[in-house]
């Protein structure tokens, strides 16, 4: 058995290679300069070099997807509201459902999390007023099932969202996650065919993602279990599911936490044990500020491009052993910045329905990390092919609701920066010029970047100044073409944790910036700042 020591042996080089890369290891002065209070004294110039051929991989449209849980008001009070005074003829709430059209989420992860580790998907189907009032014992409220899997199927019909569903497999058994995949997808006239008849989503699309369960490693999870017996349900679920349907991709259940001691070889005996029945392994993350260092905050990016290394590893790994050349691709189906809601008292309802959970309210570095975590999925291209901001609607979300209103938080304003630049291939990147040496992190690039090279040759490039007192003048050096005519958009507020705020909704808000139109184009990005630019490239 491959031990965790083993296993960080094997993904060792891709990080130091990752590391090297994104710490600025053209300037060792800068990158062994120990920092902040000497940091505003280094050359304020930097460059990026990309060259039209050096692709990484298509970026796969479903790293931008989004995730609806049966938790806090997510659903109830922010998707669907049949009250509100914005409620449209299915209960849904319009103005929240416009709001989510502006980021056009490709793939909506459904009903959870932890929620659906106790829930029983013939709850939430048949005549509303024949469902049973369950009590929710991942967040401590009541679940009504006035929404469902007919609601939610019904609602990606009507905005574009492609249905990924998790399956219970806490309390659950594999022939009810069959019979779910039966229902959704199955054209044979069965009993359960016919109740979907009865409940009229015939014309709905079929569901073709689906997660073996949610976080089955963490001590939290209703129905945790060791992963060798997490291995063997979700073989047999996998194997069950994929006779009602063998066209759908299955997502196994990996580590929910890095910091938990069995990370990677849960993942690997997981993985190993569902075999050539897995698509794709899962795995979360959630970025954090709680020691108020606006500077290392900024730097935590660098984390997310080490743990998609170190599954990829475990991924390639499990592959080799069996001899395959059909590997499985990486689901980074949670993430997102968590950190002044997450206690016990903001994620535990006390009975409550729906109850305000977690509805964290977001300053503008909490959205230069959410940006990092987009961009090191798109750098990484070649291996992360799903991803889920966690999650869409007053839950740690970019929209929040009040009664009747309802306001864009700071993530939302950076979210909304990729949706017009995100198809194509993405272009390795290199970097020249400082670092930054803040908290844990040393050497760390002062600006992260990535950059897209579409079919119809449009350069998207993205960079954030993570200096929170320098201002950089970036050059964006193209080989392979010349650049033309762009259009850019940037996101910035001389204070890192200016907020959206009821009161002030408007205090960060993205804007149109000029970039100068010469050979080597030349951007600059004052301190705390986003950067998205378009290029023609002829």
């Amino acid at each position: 058995m491959l031990s965790n020591g083993d296993l960080y042996s094997v993904a060792q080089s891709e990080r130091s290679r990752i590391v090297n890369h994104w710490c600025g290891g053209c300037n060792t002065t800068a990158r062994r300069r120990k920092a902040s209070s000497n940091y505003a004294q280094v050359v304020t110039k930097a460059k990026f070099h990309l060259h039209r051929r050096h692709h990484v991989g298509p970026v796969d449209p479903r790293i931008f997807g989004g995730f609806l849980e049966h938790m806090g008001r997510a659903v109830y009070e922010g998707i669907y509201d049949p009250t509100s005074a914005h409620a449209d003829s299915y209960g849904c709430r319009a103005d929240v459902l416009s709001a989510l059209d502006e980021l056009d989420f490709t793939v909506m992860r459904y009903p959870g999390g932890n929620f659906v580790s106790n829930y029983h998907w013939r709850d939430g189907v048949g005549p509303v007023e024949a469902r049973p009032v369950r009590r929710d014992l991942a967040w401590g409220t009541t679940e009504p099932n006035t929404f469902g899997t007919n609601e939610f199927l019904s609602l990606c019909e009507r905005t574009g969202w492609s249905p990924m569903f998790a399956v219970n497999l806490g309390t659950g058994s594999p022939e009810e996650a069959a019979d779910w995949v039966e229902y959704t997808n199955s054209d044979l006239k069965t009993d359960i065919a016919k109740q979907r008849d009865g409940d009229q989503i015939q014309q709905l699309s079929k569901v073709p993602l689906w997660c073996l369960g949610n976080e089955m490693d963490g001590p939290w999870q209703i129905g945790h279990m060791p992963a060798a017996d997490y291995g063997v349900r979700a073989r047999q679920t996998a194997h069950m599911m994929k006779l009602v349907d063998p066209s759908i991709e299955l997502v196994v259940s990996g580590s929910s936490l890095p910091d938990n001691s069995s990370y990677m070889e849960w993942d690997r005996e997981a993985l190993d044990a569902v075999g050539g029945l897995a698509d794709y392994l899962s795995t979360h993350r959630y970025l954090d500020n709680y020691s108020g260092d606006t500077s290392a905050f900024l730097c935590s990016g660098v984390l997310i491009d080490q743990q998609i290394a170190e599954i990829d590893s475990v991924c390639r790994y499990v592959a080799g052993k069996r001899r395959s050349n059909r590997r499985p691709f990486i689901a980074f189906d949670e993430w997102n910045v968590w950190y002044r809601t997450r206690n016990r008292d903001h994620m535990w309802a006390n009975g409550k329905f729906p109850a305000h959970l977690v509805e964290e309210i977001y300053d503008l570095q909490d959205a230069l990390v959410c940006a990092q975590f987009l961009m090191s999925f798109i750098r990484n291209a070649d291996v992360v092919k799903i991803a889920n901001i966690a999650q869409v609607v007053n839950v740690i979300a970019p929209v929040l609701t009040k009664g009747d209103a309802l306001l864009r938080q700071t993530i939302f304003e950076a979210l909304a920066m990729f949706v017009s630049r995100r198809e194509g291939n993405s272009l390795r990147l290199g970097y020249e010029g400082p670092t930054i040496e803040s908290g844990v992190f040393e050497g760390v690039a002062a600006l992260d970047g990535a950059a897209i090279i579409s079919d119809d040759n449009q350069l998207h490039v993205y960079a954030i100044n993570r200096s929170v007192d320098s201002s950089f003048d970036l050059e964006i050096d193209f080989s392979g073409g010349q650049v033309a005519a762009a259009s850019a958009e940037i996101l910035h507020h001389s204070s890192p944790t200016a907020q959206n705020t009821w009161d002030n909704p408007d205090a960060v808000r993205r804007s149109e910036v000029e970039v100068s139109a010469q050979e080597i184009p030349i951007v600059q990005l004052p301190p705390n700042s986003f950067l998205a630019v378009t290029f023609k490239v002829t």
